[in-house]
C-alpha cells in the first residue's frame, strides 16, 4: 500500500535485543548462531530434539537451478544467492563447530529415461536457460559416462553443475555446536504454546508448562508447526501447513558407490552420501501431521529408483522415515517482520530449507540487529498474504 512501512520496527532503543527463537531446526539454529556470534542474547526453544523435524528428514540438496519453475523467478534468485554463499558458510561452520557438513560439488543430473521425459525436460530447460541458469543437455553417452549404472535405455539428462548437496543431519549438529559455542541457549523438549504481546508489540513467549520467557524479539522458525503457535491474531499466523514426505536410505559400498551425483529420475531423486548411504525420496502428500510409513509410498520410491538404477535392487534398506515440509500458501518462504512489532518470521521454506539456510540466517540476523530488510528477502514478507486491515493492525 502507498506510504505503508515495509515492516514494523523491531529496534529496542539502540540496545541489543533479547531474542527468543521458536524452532531448533537448521533455520532457527542458523539464525541463533549468527546472532549469538555478534553478542546478542539468544534462547532457542523446540518441541522436540534439535534438528529432529524437516532438518532431519531432508536430503540436503542445493537445487536452485534444477528445480526452477515458471512463476518462481524471485524464489530462484533467492536460492541462487544462498547457493553462492554455501562454500564459505560450510567452511565457517566447520571452523566454528569442528564438524564437516560434507558439501559435495559433483553437481546434479536430471535424467530422462524416455522420449517423453526428454521432451518434458527440454521444455523446462528452455525456461531455465532464459533465466541464465547454468544448465545444459547432455547426451545419453555423456550421461552414462558420468553415471555408468543408470538404466540401459536412456534418453539423456540435464546437467546442473552448480546444484550440489550437503549432509543435512550433520548441518543441524554443526549449527547447534556453533550456536552454543557462541553463547546461544538451546532448550529441547520445551514446546512453545503461545507468543505473548502487549500494546502491539511482542514481549515474550509462553511455554506449554505455562512458564513465561521475556523477549524483545521473537523469531518464529517452527517449520511445519509455525501456524500452531497461539497468541497471534488468526491473520498473523503464517499460512504454513505440513506436507508429508516418505523417504528411505539404501546402503551402497562406500568404496564403490552405484551413484556419485545427485540424480533426479522420473518419480524420485537419489542422493549419495560419503558413507555409502543412498537416500531415495520423496513422496509429496497432503496428509497433515500423519507420520505413517506406507507400503504404497515406499513401493513408489523403490520402483522409481529401480527404473533409473536397476542395481539398487540388491542394496539393503538401511532406514525409512517420514518428514513434514513446511509449505506456505505459495510454496515460498515467509521471511521478515510483520505488523506486530518485534515478531520476525522465518518459516515456510517447503523443499528449500537446507538450500536457504545461509541466506536466511544472514538476512534475519541483519534484520534483528540493524532493523534493515535485505532486498533478497523483500518479496517474501508475510504482508503478501495479509488483507489491508491486517497490514494496518500493528501500526
Amino acid at each position: 500500500m502507498p506510504n505503508r512501512p515495509e515492516h514494523s520496527s523491531i529496534r529496542t532503543n539502540g540496545a541489543r535485543p533479547n531474542v527468543v527463537i521458536i524452532g531448533a531446526g537448521v533455520i532457527g539454529l542458523g539464525i541463533a548462531w549468527r546472532l549469538a556470534a555478534r553478542g546478542v542474547p539468544v534462547k532457542v526453544f523446540d518441541r522436540g530434539t534439535t534438528g529432529s523435524g524437516a532438518s532431519h528428514a531432508a536430503a540436503g540438496m542445493l537445487a536452485a537451478c534444477a528445480e526452477a519453475e515458471p512463476g518462481e523467478e524471485a524464489l530462484v534468485d533467492l536460492g541462487r544467492a544462498s547457493q553462492a554463499r554455501w562454500p564459505a558458510f560450510a567452511a565457517e561452520l566447520r571452523e566454528a563447530s569442528g564438524i564437516d557438513v560434507e558439501l559435495r560439488q559433483e553437481g546434479t543430473l536430471v535424467v530422462a529415461l524416455t522420449a517423453d521425459d526428454q521432451a518434458r525436460l527440454n521444455h523446462q530447460l528452455v525456461f531455465q536457460q532464459k533465466l541464465g541458469l547454468p544448465l545444459q543437455w547432455i547426451s545419453p553417452a555423456e550421461t552414462r559416462r558420468r553415471e555408468p549404472h543408470l538404466a540401459g535405455k536412456l534418453a539423456g539428462a540435464v546437467f546442473a553443475p552448480e546444484d550440489h548437496q550437503v549432509d543435512n543431519r550433520k548441518l543441524a549438529a554443526a549449527l547447534r555446536v556453533a550456536a552454543e559455542a557462541a553463547g546461544a541457549e538451546i532448550n529441547e523438549h520445551r514446546p512453545v504454546s503461545a507468543i505473548s504481546s502487549h500494546g502491539g508489540r511482542v514481549d515474550g513467549i509462553v511455554l506449554a508448562d505455562r512458564s513465561e520467557i521475556a523477549a524483545d524479539v521473537v523469531v518464529l522458525a517452527a517449520g511445519a508447526w509455525s501456524r500452531t503457535i497461539a497468541g497471534l491474531p488468526p491473520e498473523l499466523r503464517p499460512p504454513v501447513r505440513p506436507i508429508k514426505g516418505q523417504m528411505l536410505a539404501l546402503q551402497m559400498d562406500a568404496a564403490a558407490p552405484l551413484v556419485s551425483h545427485v540424480v533426479w529420475a522420473p518419480g524420485a531423486y537419489l542422493v549419495p552420501r560419503r558413507d555409502g548411504r543412498l537416500l531415495v525420496g520423496a513422496t509429496v502428500e497432503e496428509k497433515g501431521y500423519d507420520a505413517t510409513l506406507t507400503a504404497g509410498g515406499v513401493l513408489t520410491l523403490l520402483e522409481a529408483a529401480w527404473r533409473a538404477v536397476p542395481a539398487v535392487e540388491e542394496l539393503p534398506i538401511e532406514e525409512m522415515w517420514v518428514g513434514h515440509r513446511p509449505g506456505s500458501r505459495d510454496d515460498a518462504p515467509i521471511l521478515g517482520a510483520g505488523p506486530l512489532q518485534g515478531l520476525v518470521y522465518a518459516t515456510g521454506h517447503h523443499r528449500n530449507g537446507i538450500l536457504l539456510t545461509p541466506i536466511t540466517a544472514d538476512t534475519i540476523a541483519r534484520l534483528v540487529l540493524e532493523d534493515a530488510i535485505d532486498p533478497a528477502i523483500r518479496p517474501f514478507g508475510i504482508d503478501r498474504f495479509l488483507s489491508t486491515s491486517a497490514r494496518a493492525a500493528g501500526q
